[in-house]
């Protein structure tokens, strides 16, 4: 129930300095697995060597660049041979090689004269460099000198994979951006980034084969048909693939296969069941037009281009996507029936023959990746039985592949995707998909829970996700990954018994003053006011809590004014139990924050017990029963914990008045969203009772069904009725199925209910 507000923007002065710097918290993300505070300093200056052994040349080098790039300090390098003979008078920075540490593990030893990293490869070399660029670059550059703090720290990553993923086939960075990523994702130590290069909506890949691809295929970004065409050479990729090997980052390209391929089925009209025309896709969503499964030409086209793909990119794994294929054109296409008659597919309870049409596609595609030396992954659903599978359907496909003894990397929208609001208040916001995922809710991820101790190991790792179909602009990229991404890193890294919500709001806290000073759009609700609103069915009261981050007061009005130094000074809990418009800043010594505000509204069932007779869909309990009654009218946006949603069920809620009440209408609000199979009440109907027993109905009502013009949104519904007294009242609001026109006509559709008021 926590409401966030942006900052003004001053955050760089507002932390308090001695909290965060004077902890002995290591201010590093991801958090080592150990770690000490040494009380010593050490001075980065241009007089500094790195000394390295022979299998460290490359890292050394790396380390180099990286601190000449975010000090501006030139510092020397010197192979540990040559220093046999050499009186080194100033600090120096050692790389050493010992064996005992395995693929990504490292130390980092630092004194006032010198720093050791020591690693048994170069990948945790790698990672041990990183350490020290970030903790260099959370110190700020005294004249020609950068005093770092000292530590020790012993450290490797609880996961192999450590992953982000960027799509590109909507809107398009290019290589200068692509660059920036990685030079973030090695800052946190993530090693796989996930490229999405093909979908409906753009190719941005160079295939040499198949020339056309990128010149008809990469034209448009997503809203911007008309955008001339933007892709990758083949030799921008070989240079971006080699830099992101340089920082211990593996590139995993995705071909979005055999769904997401208008853009390349605008180019060769022939791969298609139907023959086209075909356009670049400009819209959200999936296309009904996919490759032809049933044409060995289409195929043959896959194959060609994955052989180029796999030449370009040394990964271990190539992405085919494999998911939301749509087999309408399948259905009717007799080269897909004559393939299916071919290869005796048939369908089954679970699965249809076209079903089973795309299995025979991905597998295909799986031997020819194998027979390459190379893995395929893709996204749950429609894979081959071998494939590793990514989880992003929340968190139930990656159980079920695990306890299949499946790899799997866990990428569950309702905790990774990054596209989603950051925030509840929308209108202050960047345009999103939708959705709502605050930092501390993506620092909640864990992604083993719910998975046997035995099945965990074939977790092998996890993978946040941003989708650019409402990302227009770079800047808006930095805003939608940063700060969230502090907190993926840590999940990915460190050890989740370690996990304090709370110290890891100073280490994020630290690194917006970095995001400050390199000039980055980022997400500022950490320096929010965080409010925690309850339910007090004891009292009838609504319970405000305020939070902040760093130093400053907070001051509050419940008239509707606009608080200032002059109102109520927070002291604690703040209980509420009639109509407020409740307001509050921070108030600090270099200015206040902008105002949070809620709107209270109280009648005959606000704060009053409430309870079900079946519980919401699961991820969509949120708060439970009580959010229903709460005084808090949910806003267009259903995640945000408003709302609570059943599918395939009706909602059936009884209200304890305490004592017997006149009452003569019910009204709440159902929210839809009819592309995510959302839609409205079909009817209600009111109960009443005085020992919560034996109910009689008062009124009931039908609704009538939405039409395919209607528009997505909240739709009040009231029901009324002669005056009545009682005590308890059953109020069952009735679910639907998808109508006729719906894409998933039949199916159960979702019921969104919010704020039931009782008159």
């Amino acid at each position: 129930m926590n409401k966030i507000l942006l900052i003004l923007f001053f955050i760089g002065n507002i932390l308090n300095t001695t909290i965060i710097r004077g902890q002995n918290t290591c201010p590093l993300i991801p958090y080592p697995q150990s770690s000490s505070r040494i009380n010593e300093t050490f001075q980065l200056s241009s007089r500094c060597v790195i000394v390295y052994t022979e299998e460290f040349e490359s890292q050394a080098y790396l380390l180099q660049k990286e601190l000449l790039r975010y000090t501006s300090i030139a510092v020397s390098t010197l192979p540990d041979k040559a220093t046999l003979d050499s009186n080194i008078v100033y600090n120096v920075i050692k790389l050493k090689k010992d064996y005992k540490f395995k693929s990504e593990g490292y130390s980092l030893k630092m004194h006032t004269k010198d720093i050791t990293i020591t690693a048994g490869q170069p990948s945790g070399m790698i990672n041990g460099v990183m350490s020290l660029v970030q903790l260099t670059r959370l110190s700020t550059l005294q004249n020609t000198l950068v005093p770092i703090e000292c530590w020790e720290i012993e450290d490797s990553p609880l996961y192999a994979w450590r992953g982000f993923m960027l799509d590109e086939a909507r809107h398009f960075w290019g290589m200068k951006k692509v660059k920036q990523i990685l030079n973030w994702m090695a800052l946190y130590k993530l090693n796989r980034f996930h490229w999405h290069l093909t979908d409906s909506q753009g190719w941005r890949i160079e295939i040499k084969k198949y020339p056309k691809l990128a010149l008809i295929g990469g034209i448009g970004n997503y809203g911007e048909e008309y955008t001339p065409a933007q892709f990758y050479t083949q030799e921008e990729i070989k240079e971006i693939v080699t830099y992101a090997l340089e920082r211990n980052i593996h590139i995993i390209p995705e071909i979005d296969m055999p769904g997401h391929q208008l853009a390349a089925l605008a180019t060769y009209p022939e791969l298609g069941c139907t023959g086209g025309p075909y356009d670049v896709w400009g819209q959200w969503g999936v296309a009904d037009d996919v490759i032809c499964a049933g044409n060995e030409k289409s195929m043959q086209f896959l194959e060609d281009v994955l052989s180029e793909v796999i030449d370009l990119f040394p990964s271990e794994y190539i992405h085919v996507g494999g998911d939301e294929c749509p087999k309408v054109r399948w259905e009717k296409c007799p080269k897909c029936q004559a393939r299916i008659k071919a290869e005796g597919i048939k369908g089954d309870k679970k699965h249809s023959a076209e079903e089973y049409l795309q299995s025979y596609v991905i597998s295909r595609m799986e031997k020819f990746v194998e027979s390459k030396g190379r893995h395929i992954i893709g996204w749950e659903g429609g894979l081959a039985p071998n494939a590793t599978v990514m989880s992003w359907r929340g968190m139930d496909g990656g159980i079920e592949a695990a306890k299949q003894k499946h790899n799997v990397v866990m990428t569950p929208n309702t905790y990774v995707y990054l596209d989603y609001y950051q925030s509840a208040d929308t209108d202050l916001e960047p345009d999103a998909i939708g959705g709502y995922l605050p930092l501390e809710k993506v620092y909640s991820f864990e992604p083993t829970a719910g998975i046997s101790p035995e099945d965990q190991k074939y977790v092998i790792g996890a993978q946040a996700n941003l989708w650019t179909e409402y990302i227009p602009t770079f800047s808006q990229v930095e805003y939608m990954i940063m700060p969230r991404i502090d907190a993926v890193a840590d999940i990915q890294w460190s050890d989740p018994s370690k996990k304090d919500y709370q110290t890891f709001l100073p280490r994020v806290a630290r690194m917006t003053q970095l995001y400050d000073r390199l000039g980055y759009n980022y997400g500022k609700h950490i320096f929010d006011i965080n409010a925690s609103l309850t339910t007090n069915t004891e009292n009838g009261t609504l319970d405000i809590a305020l939070t902040k981050l760093g130093e400053g007061d907070i001051y509050y009005t419940v008239d509707g004014s606009d608080p200032t130094i002059a109102s109520i000074k927070y002291e604690g809990p703040v209980q509420i139990n009639q109509d407020c418009e409740f307001k509050a800043i921070v108030v600090r010594p270099n200015g206040t924050s902008r105002i949070f505000s809620e709107d209270i509204f109280f009648n005959k069932a606000t704060m009053k017990p409430i309870t079900l007779k079946e519980q919401p869909s699961k991820g969509y309990v949120f708060n439970g029963a009580q959010v229903l009654v709460d005084g808090l009218r949910g806003g267009s946006n259903y995640k945000t914990g408003h709302w609570l949603g059943f599918q395939g069920k009706d909602l059936d809620a009884t209200i304890d008045l305490k004592e017997p009440t006149e009452i003569q209408k019910v009204s709440f609000n159902t929210n839809v969203v009819k592309g995510d199979w959302i839609m409205g009440a079909s009817a209600v109907t009111v109960k009443v009772s005085d020992d919560g027993k034996n109910f009689k109905e008062v009124a009931s009502k039908k609704i009538p069904e939405l039409t395919q013009n209607d528009k997505d949104g909240l739709y009040p519904q009231e029901i009324s009725f002669a005056p009545v007294k009682a005590r308890y009242v059953e109020i069952i609001i009735n679910s639907s199925k998808l109508p006729k026109w719906h894409g998933g006509a039949g199916s159960p559709a979702f019921l969104f209910v919010d704020e039931i008021e009782i008159l």
